[in-house]
Order: C-alpha cells, then sequence, then structure tokens
C-alpha cells in the first residue's frame, strides 16, 4: 500500500512543480473563438468606414446653370481714373495706427477730366469718411464691401451721379 501512496503523492506534486503531459491554452476552440472575432471586428470596419450609396441622381452643379449668359462686370465704355494714395490715421488713440488706400473711380469715357479736376474735393470727402471709421470695423469682414459703397456715394455727392459709376479699391494696407 505504500507504494500505492507514493503514487497518488507524485501525480499531485506534478502539477504545483511544473509542467504536465497536458496541452495548455484553449486548442482549436481558441482558435475558432479567435478567428469567429476577427471576423466580425473586420466586417463591423468595413461596415462601419464604408461610405454610403452615392447619390447619382443629384448633380453638384447642373449643365444647364452653367450654360446661362452672365454679363461681365467690365465695360469697355468706362475708364478708371486712379486717385493719389491716400494715407489715414485710423482711430481716436494717438496715431498709432494708419490705413493707405489706392482708389481707382469708375466713370465713362468722357467724364476722366472732370474727375482729375475734382481728386482734391474728392480725397478730402475720402479722408473725411475714413477718419470716423473705427479699427474694430475694419477687423469685420462685411466692411470692406460697406467701405467701398461709402466711398462711392461719396464720389457721386462730389461729381455727381451721371459723371461716378462707384469706386475700385486697388490697395488697401492697415498698419
Amino acid at each position: 500500500m505504500a507504494g500505492k501512496e507514493g503514487g497518488k503523492a507524485d501525480k499531485k506534486a506534478a502539477p504545483e512543480g511544473g509542467e504536465t503531459g497536458g496541452k495548455s491554452g484553449g486548442g482549436m476552440m481558441g482558435m475558432v473563438i479567435v478567428a469567429v472575432g476577427a471576423l466580425a471586428a473586420s466586417f463591423g470596419t468595413v461596415y462601419m468606414l464604408s461610405p454610403t450609396a452615392p447619390a447619382t441622381d443629384v448633380a453638384a452643379c447642373s449643365v444647364i446653370e452653367t450654360a446661362e449668359h452672365i454679363e461681365p462686370t467690365f465695360n469697355p465704355n468706362q475708364t478708371y481714373v486712379e486717385l493719389d494714395d491716400l494715407v489715414v490715421t485710423i482711430g481716436s488713440a494717438p496715431a498709432t495706427r494708419y490705413l493707405k488706400l489706392k482708389i481707382s473711380v469708375i466713370t465713362e469715357s468722357n467724364n476722366a477730366s472732370t474727375i482729375s479736376q475734382a481728386e482734391p474735393v474728392l480725397v478730402d470727402a475720402f479722408t473725411n469718411y475714413l477718419r470716423s471709421v473705427e479699427v474694430s470695423d475694419f477687423e469685420n469682414p462685411g466692411f470692406y464691401a460697406h467701405m467701398r459703397e461709402q466711398l462711392g456715394r461719396r464720389a457721386q455727392l462730389v461729381l455727381g451721379s451721371g459723371a461716378s459709376e462707384g469706386v475700385l479699391i486697388t490697395e488697401f494696407l492697415l498698419r
């Protein structure tokens, strides 16, 4: 009997001390579980990242819309009379910031000499308006169109509505 007890003790001692004769890990069942998990993850990734069906019925830009005739803004009968550079201090604080503009007045060809003669009055009207503008106004992107309209209106007041058709701001520098 002593031999049988010794055999049982050897079997119990073997798992505590180290290796056993059996396989460790999941075996075939573990590999199947890993394969199914990888398959599900790859399907989910492809499903989530694939774009939706393209909208073939809706075009970004219709061909009919682009075929319409667009009137050009350039008129060959117009002349652009360039005025001298305007340099105006901006703000009410000590003059540390200034605005430099180059403006062209849009007119018909036969009125170009009238605008050249009235340039000092135009510069005065533009300067008075620009001095009233605050520095914070220039930070608003929508202000530039408003400023161009205001300068055009002052040109019409000085020259008359028949002589001036607006202004172009060809250079703009705010320092």
